[in-house]
């Protein structure tokens, strides 16, 4: 029988497992990772890379398939995402240089990472 305090400790490693799978194919992409799990009081980023001016903000999602990995960023995630997104750019000294993307890589079962840019934009 499975309780909840291992249901969340294998999510957790799930999440864990997929955020580093998602890193190292873009990586290999050529962008440098330069946060990982990047907490504000109002949300969350799962990966934040960087290749020259150009910032993703990357999404990672663990699912059976690619379409039920993009219906899982909701719209009120989409602005908790953003939201967190706006507070690290206000720390980057060369943030007016900066260009940001909404990306998405979705980790699923057997398969390489799939990386999927500008998943949505920004509200303005």
């Amino acid at each position: 029988m499975k309780t909840p305090a291992k249901a969340k400790l294998k999510a957790y490693k799930r999440g864990h497992t997929s955020e580093g799978l998602a890193a190292l194919a873009l990586m290999l992409k050529g962008y440098r990772i330069v946060a990982r799990r990047y907490r504000t009081k109002g949300g969350e980023i799962d990966l934040i890379a960087r290749r020259g001016n150009l910032v993703l903000i990357v999404e990672v999602k663990a699912r059976a398939n690619l379409s039920q990995a993009m219906d899982a960023i909701s719209p009120s995630a989409q602005r908790r995402i953003e939201a967190a997104a706006d507070l690290w750019l206000a720390r980057q000294p060369d943030y007016a240089r900066l260009s940001l993307r909404f990306d998405m890589v979705a980790v699923l079962p057997w398969r390489w990472p799939i990386h999927v840019p500008n998943i949505y934009q920004a509200r303005n």
